[in-house]
């Protein structure tokens, strides 16, 4: 017999981020729950849908599809599976199906948003007992283990605009909100995918990434309004160096034409603009100025954190 259950996972926008994976005297930190990192950003409406089905079966076996095309790559997704197989004396033959709204690979925590949905629909289906926050750290574990992520998992589990105020898996980490309204849209576009799992390898950054990431969640505590949050993220990607040329004309063009504000996906060459729903179709406009409509994402800020679905 074949159990199947769905969930779905808001995709999540970083506008900024400061990565803790190291003990205070430079070593690695070698608990994958508490890796993680520092930062903030947007849940939106738009996302990733995961349906999973599970049959028993005499040897273990795990697909993964990807908007209809078998993803043997997808390792988060993998990783989850076993996690949770591994809790359970049955073998299954599993298969998850993830239909994904927004850009692979351009900053919207897909595969995040891909594992907790996974991690969600999994236990349902094979009737695995879990509480959420023990689900979301199934995910997070996966995300660090496959450098995919560090710490995007803990605000797709809350929506809305986050701050991660302490790095880590959910026991581990602190998330708070900046109070939003669901009226509020995100306009973002993409020039081109920047690769999470490349960057992550990558020391070049890292301590100017680290002091001005502080730098900006000091600023934005220091006045916890929508209007500071985007205005000291877009600081970050300028002083860190992350913003291209024309991430900065296009952030430039969304304030110009009434944008609350903007800033850049992290890790994406891409800008994400906070409108109001009076405004979007301006903003639209000014994107569609230099990109193509298949590279432009429109979508309310989501208030709801990745949830199971009938």
């Amino acid at each position: 017999m074949v159990e199947r259950a769905r969930a779905f996972s808001p995709a999540g926008i970083s506008s900024f981020f400061q990565i803790c994976d190291t003990e205070p005297d430079g070593k690695a930190i070698t608990d994958h729950e508490r890796v993680g990192a520092r930062g903030g950003g947007f849940g939106l409406e738009k996302g990733v849908l995961t349906e999973v089905s599970a049959t028993k079966s005499r040897a273990k076996s795990i697909k993964i599809f990807i908007n209809g095309r078998e993803a043997p790559e997808a390792e988060t997704t993998r990783t989850v599976v076993n996690t949770l197989l591994g809790r359970t004396d049955q073998l299954y033959s599993v298969e998850v199906k993830h239909r994904v709204e927004v850009p692979i690979g351009a900053g919207f925590g897909t595969s995040a948003a891909g594992a907790i949905g996974t991690a969600l629909a999994l236990c349902k289906a094979v009737n695995l007992s879990a509480t959420y926050r023990e689900i979301g750290r199934v995910a997070h574990v996966a995300e660090v283990k496959c450098k995919t992520g560090l710490g995007t998992v803990s605000g797709l589990m809350l929506g809305g605009c986050v701050v991660v105020l302490e790095p880590g898996a959910p026991d581990y980490g602190s998330v708070d909100r900046i109070p939003i309204t669901s009226d509020y849209h995100i306009v973002s576009g993409v020039f081109q995918p920047r690769l999470t799992r490349e960057f992550l390898k990558s020391t070049n950054k890292r301590a100017v990434i680290n002091e001005v990431g502080q730098k900006t969640l000091s600023s934005i505590l220091a006045e916890p309004s929508i209007e500071n949050f985007l205005r000291s993220c877009r600081g970050f990607a300028e002083e860190t160096g992350l913003a291209t040329r024309r991430v900065i004309k296009l952030m430039n063009a969304a304030e110009e034409v009434g944008a609350v504000g903007a800033a850049q996906n992290m890790l994406g060459e891409a800008v994400h603009a906070l409108v109001e729903r009076d405004k979007v179709k301006r903003v639209v406009k000014a994107f569609e100025r230099v990109l193509p409509p298949d590279k432009i994402v429109v979508a309310r800020v989501s208030l709801q954190g990745a949830h199971l679905i009938t």
